[in-house]
């Protein structure tokens, strides 16, 4: 996790420098539903690079907003979930979700 000083002072700030980028807010969406699998998410997430996959889960694990479960199995499963922390966003989220399917209603009444 990041330190208070590490922070931007401003909350807004704060919460953009944690989930400000599309693929880690696309990340979550998947994760609001249910636990999802590395190999499940890089095949959803159409046109996100391993790397890219991989830099976003660790950040979004050290920030404290997933989990990483390892499954003692062979081969290994591994899986990310929503920690607490991370469920906390879904109100958030779902805002998001009903201002973009309203900007879209809204852009469709527009233009008929």
């Amino acid at each position: 996790m990041k330190t208070k000083e590490e922070l931007p002072e401003c909350p807004v700030a704060t919460t953009v420098s944690l989930i400000g980028n599309k693929w880690k807010l696309l990340i979550l969406r998947n994760l609001l539903v249910c636990p999802w699998r590395f190999n499940e998410l890089h095949r959803n997430l159409e046109g996100i690079s391993q790397k890219v996959l991989t830099e976003s889960l660790r950040q979004m694990e050290t920030d404290g907003i997933i989990t990483r479960t390892v499954y003692p199995e062979v081969p290994p499963r591994v899986e990310y979930a929503l920690s607490e922390l991370g469920e906390s966003m879904r109100p958030i989220l779902m805002s998001m979700q009903d201002w973009g399917n309203n900007y879209k209603a809204n852009l469709n009444n527009r233009m008929t």
